[in-house]
């Protein structure tokens, strides 16, 4: 995919916990895009998009849920999503992002039509890497790696399936809002960030 052209993008991370500096290293490979630490609501003003990385649900969830900040960044976070704000879910952010939830008593933003299974492969020594096609993504099968990673089992009408690992749904778009169960940042594949920076506005 082409370099992103026209005007400078600020794409956001989340910054409570997890792969927050692969992100960033991705990014600042990409030309014409920059990068911001999302920490507290006043830190999504003026992003293009928004990546929810990789990390620990539980512990990222409870800071969202009873910090006093992390629940008024919770729901700024839920306006902003479905007030159109790009967002991009890597396995911890799939989770955040679901509707509904196996194996969790709890749900997070609960803004993208999809059910999600967490630890669905099994444990930290069950991560595997693999390669697939993905939809809308040139240049051949995409480098996929697996860490204690959650699956999609289920998708709304209005959600498209990007990809697949043998029965599991492992990326899926719901207009400007995308999950993966992979984390494309432990690669050295641009690819999918290219992808979601392309669905960013500036």
């Amino acid at each position: 995919m082409d370099t992103p052209k026209g005007p400078l993008k600020t794409i956001g991370v989340l910054a409570l916990q997890g792969d927050i500096s692969e992100h960033l290293r991705a990014l600042g490979r990409i030309q014409g895009v920059r990068t911001r630490r999302v920490l507290q609501a006043e830190d999504l003003e003026g992003l293009s998009g928004l990546i929810i990385p990789g990390g620990e649900s539980t512990a990222v969830g409870t800071i969202l849920s009873t910090d006093p900040r992390g629940m008024v960044l919770r729901q700024t976070l839920v306006d902003r999503i479905k007030g159109g704000l790009p967002v991009w879910g890597t396995c911890m952010g799939a989770i955040l992002l679901a509707a509904t939830l196996d194996n969790d008593h709890r749900t997070h933003l609960a803004v993208m039509d999809i059910h999600v299974v967490r630890n669905a492969y099994g444990s930290q020594l069950d991560s595997f890497e693999t390669a697939e096609p993905i939809e809308g993504i040139e240049g051949g099968p995409f480098p996929l790696v697996f860490i204690r990673a959650p699956v999609i089992s289920q998708v709304g009408p209005g959600v498209r399936v990007l990809a697949r690992h043998g029965k599991w749904i492992v990326a899926c778009q719901q207009g400007t809002m995308v999950a993966t169960t992979f984390h494309p940042e432990l690669t050295e594949d641009d690819r999918f960030h290219r992808y979601f920076v392309s669905l960013c506005g500036s």
